[in-house]
Parts: structure tokens; C-alpha cells; sequence
């Protein structure tokens, strides 16, 4: 499985981004996932959400990012707004084990991620 994610960059505080991740294979049936690692930190999962649409985030970014996604084309979203300097990190989806973040864990191996970087 390659996982694939885009669409991060430069942003000033307070702006959006929308990170894309194509996965190369059917994601029908999986719950998936976005994670974060900032420089010198963990790679910690910020928000997941089921194969039927239930989601679930990280309490530094609820109201704040939306994950979603379209089976039909084998992609996950985050719409990242309200960016704050603290969000700078490189962002990674993978299949997760469930959307209860604290009891979550990765099932693939890991793609590239994509740089967000939040900057005046």
C-alpha cells in the first residue's frame, strides 16, 4: 500500500491548507487517519475517522480541522483552518486501528508526508 499525502506549504497564522492523501488501494472499509510530527517530537495522530464517517481529533485542533473523505476516489482530507504557529509539523495519513486516538495505531507502512509549515 503507498500512501501518499499533499497539499501542505506556507501559511501565515490564522490561515487554511487542505492536505490530501491518496491511497493506492481501496479505503472502503478502513478507518484512516492523520498524524503530525513536529521537529524533535513524536508523530502523534490528530485526527481519524471510521469507514462510516465518524470522526475524531486531537483537543489542540477540534473546531479548528475537519478530516473527511471520498472512497470513491481512494483519498483522505484535513481542512486545516484558524493555523496557528504550533501546527507546524509534517503531516502523514495511514490506516489506523480505531478512531479512539489514545488506543489508535498505525496498519501500514508509512508514505511521505507533506511540510506545514505556519509562519508570519
Amino acid at each position: 500500500v503507498q500512501l501518499q499525502a499533499s497539499g501542505g506549504g506556507l501559511v501565515q497564522p490564522g490561515g487554511s491548507l487542505r492536505l490530501s492523501c491518496l491511497v493506492s488501494r481501496s479505503i472502503s472499509n478502513v478507518h484512516m487517519g492523520w498524524y503530525r510530527q513536529a521537529p524533535g517530537k513524536q508523530r502523534e495522530l490528530v485526527a481519524a475517522i471510521t469507514s462510516g464517517g465518524r470522526t475524531n481529533y486531537e483537543d489542540s485542533v477540534k473546531g479548528r480541522f475537519t478530516i473527511s473523505r471520498d472512497n470513491a476516489k481512494n483519498t483522505v482530507y484535513l481542512q486545516m483552518n484558524s493555523l496557528k504557529a504550533e501546527n507546524t509539523a509534517v503531516y502523514y495519513c495511514n490506516a489506523v486501528r480505531s478512531v479512539v486516538l489514545l488506543l489508535s495505531g498505525p496498519l501500514e507502512p508509512w508514505g511521505h508526508g507533506t511540510q506545514v509549515t505556519v509562519s508570519s
